[in-house]
């Protein structure tokens, strides 16, 4: 913007230019934004290779194996917390869900007429109907926030899991649940591919159909959105049931990993799951996130407690240190708060 006044010096005009320099903030920020937004990549990377010099075992084929395996629960719960998080809410019953999800199919795996079909789809029916309840729950119940009702699953469905179950394990797994959480295709493991499939399908759904722009919307701007017509209840619905479909499936990996129903399977795992969003650039204000940065953020945890294992790093400070990566990537969204206000005050200002 440049801006000229005029003096009167003996008869004889001059003109002087002020130039504000609004190109090279923009610039700036843009750049800024731009470094950000790889933010959760270069993380990831940064981590990997100082893994790989600590050790020379990190970057073996075996130990990637593990990666992909120890990330891949994180990861289906960490794609179905997005969509929650995109709408401004957050879910703390998946950890939960994984654990009555993996007693419904160890129960259903015990009758006699039960195949593994069955299993699974007990498995996906639970997760999914708690899913439900979270999301009406929420919207018919008009709760002021979601992080109440989730809490409060939380301990339900534990609490049902545990009873059900008597707190036991139920050992009869069928063969295509224990493939899901064990098996290979090629080098790749199994629940790899799972996590891949289900990632490639909320990325087309987020980012390609009308549904996954209203959930931007949604969390963008609510009001907004009721006013130009979407259907904002049902937007919020969808998406626990989602997180929960998400949750039943990393129940499936799980169960066939350890090979049993457990109903204290997936205790914690909630806070992972949110980790994974966040650190993967995500914004708890909403309406900004990718499926594929939360990829990255479970395989940030996974590389951390798997380097770290490696190197004979305690499980105490662990947690200091992904706790330290987590609050590091928030300081980040809120940097790039301040960038993206900036670049807009410049925008106004040169319209002006």
């Amino acid at each position: 913007m440049t801006n000229s006044t005029t003096k009167s010096d003996g008869g004889h005009a001059s003109t002087e230019t002020n130039t504000i320099p609004l190109q090279q903030p923009r610039g700036a920020a843009r750049l800024g934004l731009s470094i950000l937004g790889l933010g959760p990549v270069l993380i990831l990377l940064l981590l990997a290779i100082a893994m790989s010099i600590a050790t020379p075992l990190f970057f073996t084929e075996r130990n990637i194996q593990n990666v992909l395996l120890q990330s891949s629960v994180i990861a289906l719960l960490g794609v179905g917390q997005l969509l929650v998080i995109l709408t401004r809410g957050i879910d703390l019953s998946v950890g939960s869900i994984i654990g009555l999800s993996s007693v419904m199919g160890g129960m259903t795996a015990t009758w006699s007429f039960a195949n593994g079909l069955s299993v699974v789809l007990a498995i996906i029916v639970t997760g999914v109907v708690v899913g439900f309840l979270n999301g009406f729950l929420f919207v018919k119940g008009r709760i002021p926030h979601p992080f109440i009702v989730t809490l409060a699953m939380l301990s339900i469905v534990r609490g049902v899991a545990l009873t059900l179950s008597g707190g036991s394990l139920y050992t009869d797994m069928p063969p295509v649940v224990l493939w899901a959480g064990q098996g290979y295709l090629g080098p790749v493991p199994v629940p790899a591919l799972i996590v891949a499939v289900v990632a490639g399908i909320m990325w087309f759904l987020t980012t390609r159909t009308q549904w996954g722009r209203w959930i931007y919307l949604v969390g963008g701007n609510p009001e907004g959105a009721r006013q130009v017509g979407v259907p904002v209840n049902k937007v919020l619905i969808s998406v626990y049931v989602v997180s929960g479909l998400c949750a039943a499936l990393a129940a499936i990996v799980s169960s066939g990993r350890t090979g049993t129903g457990d109903p204290n399977a997936g205790t914690g795992l909630e806070l992972d799951a949110i980790a994974a969003v966040i650190i993967g650039g995500a914004s708890f204000f909403g309406g900004r996130g990718s499926v594929g940065n939360v990829i990255v953020g479970a395989l940030t945890i996974g590389v951390i407690r798997n380097g770290l294992d490696l190197i004979g790093v305690n499980s105490f400070l662990q947690l200091i240190i992904i706790g330290v990566v987590l609050l590091l990537a928030v300081l980040l969204d809120v940097f790039r708060t301040r960038l993206e206000g900036k670049l807009r005050l410049a925008r106004s200002e040169k319209l002006a």
